[in-house]
């Protein structure tokens, strides 16, 4: 079963999510340079604080709670002492490129606490082979809002179907490491269905999807636990296909994701 990753700070919709079952909680604190990165784009800037890291850990009974530090800079140290404190369970470093940076972070954390690496860079997806034994990680998460940005594309899930989060996959397996990539919206919803999106994440073997804000927007006919138990009802009968229907999905999948691409390039 994937673990379904909710980003809040709000206590008691953590508290919500706990209770289902089969949730990480993540506290978002990553602002440095995002704004100006992701200008234009509908994405989500966090305006989460430290404080909110141990508001949201004490409503969690069941569920691990993930927080997401600034790329690595001269208040790292303090960052990251201070949201341990807090409690995390798990750090997630964003924006890295180099080996080098991610082992700097390592030894910051100095065993304290799991780390994540959130491959979101041409330049981390370059160098994967060099850090990807670092001490201390856990899972390798990718990030494809700014993945596809760093690579040139025009669309999120270009590096699903070109084979680049395959690879990660299995970078990630070969050295006994949880996997995980992307966003999920609603199962019929966004360019790509999340129908289709959650396919591919059991196919690549992955442990872990964050929820996008379609599960729980201002509408009146969504009910967060309602989309939860559709989604884990599509997962488990997507668990049940065979190994060709699993390949034939796939194809679908990657000439969906070619042709969204293409039709993108030439709106542009």
């Amino acid at each position: 079963m994937l673990e379904l990753i909710q980003i809040t700070n709000d206590p008691a919709f953590a508290q919500r999510c706990d209770a289902l079952g089969g949730f990480r909680l993540f506290v978002d604190l990553e602002r440095n340079g995002k704004a100006e990165r992701q200008a234009g784009r509908n994405t989500f800037i966090s305006t989460h604080q430290v404080d909110d890291v141990g508001r949201v850990k004490r409503a969690l009974r069941n569920s691990r709670l993930m927080v997401r530090v600034n790329p690595l800079h001269a208040g790292t140290a303090g960052e990251v002492d201070a949201v341990l404190a807090q409690g995390a369970d798990l750090l997630m470093l964003p924006m890295f490129t180099t080996a080098r940076t991610l082992r700097e972070f390592s030894a910051l954390v100095a065993g304290r606490a799991p780390i994540v690496p959130l491959l979101e860079t041409a330049g981390a997806l370059q160098s994967l082979d060099e850090w990807a034994d670092t001490p201390g990680l856990q899972e390798i998460y990718v990030g494809l809002n700014d993945l596809h940005l760093s690579l040139g594309h025009r669309f999120m899930f270009q590096p699903l179907a070109d084979g680049t989060v395959e690879r990660v996959a299995r970078a990630a397996k070969a050295r006994g490491l949880r996997f995980g990539f992307g966003g999920i919206a609603r199962l019929e919803e966004g360019l790509l269905p999340g129908r289709d999106v959650l396919a591919e994440h059991l196919r690549l073997g992955s442990g872990a999807v964050i929820l996008s804000r379609t599960f729980h927007r201002d509408d009146p006919d969504v009910v967060f636990e309602h989309e939860v138990q559709a989604l884990r009802e599509v997962e488990a009968g997507l668990a049940s296909r065979t190994p060709p229907q699993v390949q034939a999905d796939a194809r679908r999948i990657a000439d969906a994701i070619t042709g969204i691409s293409a039709g993108l390039a030439a709106r542009a």
